[in-house]
């Protein structure tokens, strides 16, 4: 297990195994609770990530469902092993801060091929974040029957030579801690705003230190960009309402890409596209999320 010096003085780990780790608290079938808890090592600013909170409840999810033994109303039984979240729409009540997180995964729908689970975050009695899991057996290795992959002419599968990670003396150090557990090393040059005034396309390639992606850490890496309002010289805190992600393969080993895109900067309201791409060049997760505008400065 790797720590490191939180703001509290109190060595943290920074390990996505330890993050994702849920302590049973009680199940009766249909509602499992759980207890969680996500580090300093794991936020943006001094706020918890929103990737990293949806990733819990989808462990949550997950977790309840193979345990369970419920039919649903149909009759199917559905056991659970092998099956992962495949659909995961997440909406944002408040932003809690680091520490102790209670989960609660109530089975909606145990079917034959897809279920269905609801997932609540709560930090004391505040419910930060309600999610909806589909959970199904992703895709195989084998070739899609049609893929129109944005990345791959963009993005080499590791990062250029001399692309720095965020970390001590990087610019973005000070706001993206999640750097603490992760390696992340994004393209600032894509981050600023186009010469010939076009929406920013932004690049990323992130990975865990600990070990290697699996679905939930790719399910992080469909929130992880700076907010595309970058582009249009807005900064500042940029709340997510709502994101939905879709997960399609369990990533190979190796840096994932992660490009990320905008239709739309309003005055209020702006949408952020990621799409995240494995070592192998398979799509991993596509994902949407609707944001609030930073103020203007």
């Amino acid at each position: 297990m790797t720590t490191d010096s939180t703001s509290t003085g109190v060595s943290a780990s920074t390990s996505f195994t330890d993050a994702m780790r849920l302590t049973p608290v009680s199940s009766d079938g249909t509602v499992s609770r759980f207890d969680g808890e996500l580090n300093e090592n794991w936020t943006i600013g001094p706020k918890v990530h929103g990737g990293v909170m949806l990733a819990l409840c989808a462990n949550a999810a997950r977790t309840a469902l193979r345990g369970g033994q419920e039919r649903s109303d149909s009759g199917d039984q559905h056991g659970g092993q092998g099956v992962e979240p495949i659909a995961v729409s997440g909406s944002f009540l408040w932003a809690p801060d680091p520490g102790p997180q209670r989960v609660t995964a109530t089975i909606r729908k145990r079917g034959r091929r897809v279920s269905l689970v609801d997932v609540e975050l709560s930090q004391g009695d505040r419910v930060a974040v309600h999610a909806v899991i589909t959970l199904a057996e992703l895709e195989t290795d084998d070739a899609p029957l049609l893929s129109d992959n944005p990345v791959i002419p963009l993005m080499t599968p590791e990062p250029p030579p001399g692309l720095d990670p965020i970390g001590p003396g990087h610019p973005m150090a000070d706001i993206v801690h999640l750097a603490r557990g992760c390696d992340i090393r994004p393209s600032l040059t894509t981050m600023q705003p186009r010469s010939d005034g076009g929406p920013p396309v932004i690049e990323y390639w992130v990975r865990p230190r600990d070990c290697a992606p699996d679905v939930l850490f790719a399910l992080v890496c469909g929130d992880v960009s700076a907010p595309v309002t970058f582009g249009v010289n807005r900064f500042g805190w940029a709340p997510t309402v709502q994101l939905t992600a879709y997960l399609r393969a369990v990533p190979a080993d190796g840096w994932l890409r992660v490009l990320c895109t905008t239709m739309q900067i309003g005055h209020e309201w702006f949408d952020e596209d990621h799409v995240v791409v494995d070592a192998k060049g398979h799509v991993i997760v596509q994902s949407r999320q609707l944001a609030m505008v930073p103020a203007e400065a």
